[in-house]
C-alpha cells in the first residue's frame, strides 16, 4: 500500500501542471486563431484529464488513509501487548489514563502521518518541483519574477513551524492531563458523592479544560495569522504577474495565454506550499504523539522471563530464605524474612496495615525482584521457572476483586477455550456459589457491568474465588479474601475452603483471626518483619504479638476468648 501511494503521488504531481499547460496551449492556438474543431479537442482532452485525475486523487485519499489506519492497528496491538508485559512498578507511577491517551490518541496523529502527513507532503513537494519545472519551460523571466516573493513565503513557514510545534506539544500534554483527569474521576465518583465533592471537583475540570481550551486557541491563533500571509503573498505574485505580463503583452513579447496559464500556475503552486504548512503541522503532531507512544515502547521495565524450568512435577513447597524487598531503594518493606511451607500445609500471614503481607505474596508471584535473599518453589529458586508456567501453578484471591465487563463465565474463565462449561459449573456448585448465579437473568451468561457493578461485593468475591479455583492451582493464595464479604457468605466460604485446602499449599493473609486458627502454621508480620511464627495455640501461649492482636478483636467483638479458643 506504501508502494502504490508513493506511485500515485507521483502521478499527481505529473498531472497537476497538464491542465494550465493546455489551457494555455488552446488558447494560444484555438481560441485567438479562431479554431472551433480543435478547441473541441482540446476540450475532449481536458475533460479526460480531470476525470483521470480524479480516479488518480480517489485512490490517493484511499490508500493512504487505509495505510495510516492499518499502521495504528498493528502498532496499537504492539502497544497494548508491550503494556501487559510491563512491571507492576511502572503501573504504580503511571496514571492510567496517560496511557489511555498513548494508546488512542496520540495513535491517531500517527495514522494521520501516512493520510496527511508523510506522503502528501512528498506529493505537495513534487508538485511544487513540477509546476516551478513547467513554468520555468514556458517563460523562465516570468517565472523569476512571480517566484520573487518566494523567500518571505519561506520565512513565514519557518516561523510558523516553529511557533505550531510548541503549541502541539503542549495540546497533547493538556489531552493527556484531561484524560488522567477523567479516568480517574470517573473511576473514583463514589467517592466524590460520598464526601460532596462535586462542585470543588468541577472547578479543578474547568481549569484543567481551561488550559486544554487555551492550548488548542494558541495553535489556532497561529493558523490565523499564517493562512493570510500566505494569501498576500500569493497576491504580491499575481500582482507582479500582471504588471510584468501587461507590458509584455503591449510588446508583443507574451501571448494572453501564457498569462492565463500563469494564474493557474499559482493557484496551483501556493495551494501545496499552503497545505505543506498545514501537513507540516499533522506530521509536527503526529511526530509529538509518536515520540510518546515509542518513549513508552522503549521503557525498559518488562518482566524479564529469565527462566525455563517447567517440570512435568510440581508439589508447590515454599522456601523464603533471608528475604529483603523494597518498592523504592533500601526502603525495606520486608526484613530478612525466612521462613518454610511444605506441600500441602496452609500457612497463615497477620499483622497490621503495612508490615509488608500483601508484598509476600506479590513477590511470589515475581510481580516485583526481591533486593536480597532467595525464594523457592520445590527447592528451586523462582527466577528458573518459565513465568507463565510459575503464575499457572499460583492461584490468587485479592480483596479487591475485579471483574470485566463480560458475562460471569467468561470472567471466571478469562476467555480460556479449554475450560467446559461443565467444569465452570462444577467449581461454582464446589464454592457454593452455584445457586445466586442461576437465580441471577442468563444465568451464567449475565452480564456484570465494568467492575462487576451489578452484584454485591460477596458475589463478586464469590466469583473471583471460582475463577481461582477452576485452574486446579497447586499454590492456593487468599489475601484478604473474605473481608468485603458478609457473615454468612464467609461462613460458606470457610466451610468451602476447608475442602479446596486439601491437597494444596495455601497461604492466608487476613486481619480476622477467627478465619485462621486452623492454619499449620501462623506467621506474624511488623514492619517487615517476622515477630513470631507458630500454630494458633502455639503463639496464644507465647503471649506476644500474636496474643494482643487475638485480645484486640475478640474483646472489641464483645466475644469471650475462652468461646472463641
Amino acid at each position: 500500500m506504501f508502494v502504490w501511494s508513493v506511485v500515485l503521488t507521483i502521478l499527481l504531481a505529473i498531472v497537476a501542471p497538464l491542465r494550465p499547460f493546455l489551457i494555455q496551449y488552446a488558447l494560444d492556438h484555438y481560441v485567438f486563431e479562431n479554431d472551433s474543431q480543435g478547441l473541441v479537442f482540446m476540450t475532449i482532452v481536458l475533460f479526460i484529464l480531470l476525470i483521470l485525475q480524479t480516479i488518480i486523487q480517489y485512490f490517493h485519499t484511499y490508500l493512504t488513509n487505509v495505510l495510516g489506519q492499518s499502521t495504528i492497528r498493528d502498532l496499537r496491538i504492539h502497544v497494548f501487548n508491550h503494556i501487559t508485559k510491563l512491571k507492576l512498578r511502572f503501573f504504580d507511577r503511571t496514571p492510567i489514563g496517560q496511557l489511555i491517551t498513548r494508546t488512542v490518541s496520540d495513535l491517531e496523529t500517527i495514522a494521520d502521518i501516512f493520510s496527511e502527513g508523510l506522503i502528501v507532503i512528498v506529493g505537495d513537494i513534487l508538485q511544487v518541483f513540477a509546476i516551478i519545472g513547467v513554468m520555468l519551460y514556458v517563460d523562465w523571466k516570468l517565472t523569476l519574477i512571480v517566484l520573487a516573493p518566494m523567500p518571505l513565503l519561506m520565512l513565514a513557514t519557518y516561523v510558523f513551524k516553529e511557533a505550531i510545534k510548541s503549541a502541539f506539544q503542549d495540546v497533547r500534554s493538556q489531552v493527556s492531563n484531561l484524560n488522567t483527569f477523567l479516568q480517574e474521576h470517573i473511576t473514583g465518583m463514589s467517592i466524590i458523592k460520598y464526601f460532596a465533592r462535586e462542585n470543588q471537583e468541577m472547578h479543578k475540570f474547568k481549569k484543567i479544560n481551561a488550559k486544554h481550551r487555551d492550548a488548542n486557541i494558541r495553535s489556532n491563533w497561529y493558523y490565523s495569522i499564517f493562512f493570510p500571509v500566505v494569501e498576500v503573498i500569493s497576491s504580491l505574485s499575481i500582482g507582479l504577474l500582471v504588471w510584468y505580463g501587461s507590458k509584455s503583452i503591449i510588446e508583443n513579447d507574451l501571448s494572453p495565454g501564457v498569462i492565463v496559464s500563469f494564474i493557474m500556475y499559482i493557484n496551483l503552486l501556493y495551494r501545496p506550499i499552503r497545505e505543506l504548512a498545514d501537513k507540516f503541522n499533522t506530521l509536527q503532531m503526529g511526530m509529538v504523539g509518536a515520540e510518546r507512544v515509542f518513549t513508552l515502547l522503549d521503557s525498559k521495565e518488562e518482566e524479564v522471563n529469565t527462566g525455563d524450568y517447567s517440570p512435568e512435577i510440581f508439589t508447590g513447597s515454599i522456601s523464603f530464605e533471608h528475604v529483603w524487598f523494597a518498592y523504592t531503594e533500601e526502603k525495606w518493606v520486608l526484613k530478612d524474612v525466612s521462613f518454610k511451607v511444605k506441600p500441602g500445609e496452609t500457612l497463615a500471614i497477620v499483622g497490621a496495615t503495612g508490615a509488608g503481607k500483601s508484598s509476600i505474596i506479590n513477590i511470589l508471584n515475581r510481580f516485583y525482584s526481591i533486593g536480597k535473599g532467595s525464594i523457592k518453589i520445590d527447592d528451586r529458586d523462582i527466577r528458573d521457572y518459565s513465568l507463565p508456567y510459575l503464575r499457572s501453578k499460583i492461584a490468587t484471591v485479592i480483596q479487591d476483586v475485579f471483574l470485566f465487563t463480560d458475562t460471569i463465565e467468561n470472567n471466571i474463565t478469562l476467555g480460556n477455550p479449554n475450560i467446559l462449561k461443565a467444569d465452570v459449573v462444577a467449581a461454582a456448585k464446589e464454592a457454593g456459589a452455584h445457586e445466586f448465579i442461576e437465580r441471577l437473568p442468563g444465568g451464567y451468561d449475565y452480564n456484570v457491568m465494568e467492575r462487576g457493578s451489578t452484584l454485591s461485593a460477596g458475589q463478586a468475591q464469590l466469583i473471583s474465588f471460582i475463577r481461582a479455583l477452576i485452574y486446579n492451582p497447586k499454590i492456593l493464595v487468599l489475601d484478604e479474601a473474605t473481608s468485603s464479604v458478609d457473615t454468612e457468605t464467609e461462613l460458606l466460604i470457610q466451610s468451602t475452603l476447608q475442602r479446596l485446602v486439601k491437597g494444596r499449599t495455601s497461604i492466608v493473609i487476613a486481619h480476622r483471626l477467627s478465619t485462621i486458627q486452623n492454619a499449620d502454621k501462623i506467621i506474624v508480620l511488623d514492619l517487615g518483619e517476622i515477630q513470631e511464627i507458630g500454630s494458633h495455640q502455639e503463639l496464644l501461649q507465647l503471649n506476644g504479638f500474636y496474643k494482643r492482636l487475638f485480645d484486640l478483636q475478640f474483646n472489641s467483638a464483645g466475644i469471650k476468648k475462652s468461646t472463641v479458643s
